[in-house]
């Protein structure tokens, strides 16, 4: 694991869900022993307190099939290991959510929040890199920091047709 690319995953989940929980590790889906026929998460993360967050990237519409996918995973990670599941969903401004907000009903203690952010910051990002590149001027540490969150901000197809 790249323990600082995780460290920016932390930030953006403190900054854009208001978690203020603190983030001990990131475990994979093996380690969480989720069964094979469920979605497998993003980043999933350990708090201090044992709980669970998952960090997902969206990247087509929101629908009842999607959501069926995360309430699968996070029941199955709370019936394994009987703590409450958060799954946080980032996606572009541009996708369609067609499920409304409502209660499920589930033994299981999870929420799910989605996150929609512009695409157009992470094209400001990558017009200003590359405008320095060409000029060939060194690349500064915020600039670093954003070329490192740039996955978090915007959709892989934005990033390769830019």
């Amino acid at each position: 694991m790249n323990k600082k690319y995780d460290k920016l995953k932390t930030e953006f989940i403190r900054e854009t869900f208001k978690d203020k929980r603190k983030i001990r590790c990131c475990v994979s889906a093996e380690e969480l022993q989720i069964d094979e026929n469920i979605h497998q998460g993003g980043d999933i993360f350990i708090t201090e307190d044992g709980e669970f967050i998952d960090l997902e990237f969206q990247e087509r519409d929101f629908d009842e099939e999607e959501l069926a996918n995360y309430v699968e995973l996070a029941e199955d990670i709370y019936d394994k290991h009987h703590k409450p599941v958060s799954i946080y969903i980032i996606c572009p401004d541009n996708i369609d959510v067609c499920v409304r907000e409502f209660t499920i009903k589930s033994e299981a203690d999870f929420t799910i929040k989605l996150a929609k952010v512009e695409d157009n910051r992470a094209e400001d990002i990558l017009n200003r890199i590359k405008c320095k590149m060409r000029n060939r001027e060194m690349l500064d540490e915020k600039d670093l920091h954003d070329l490192e969150i740039l996955p978090l901000i915007c959709k892989k197809n934005a990033m390769s047709s830019t």
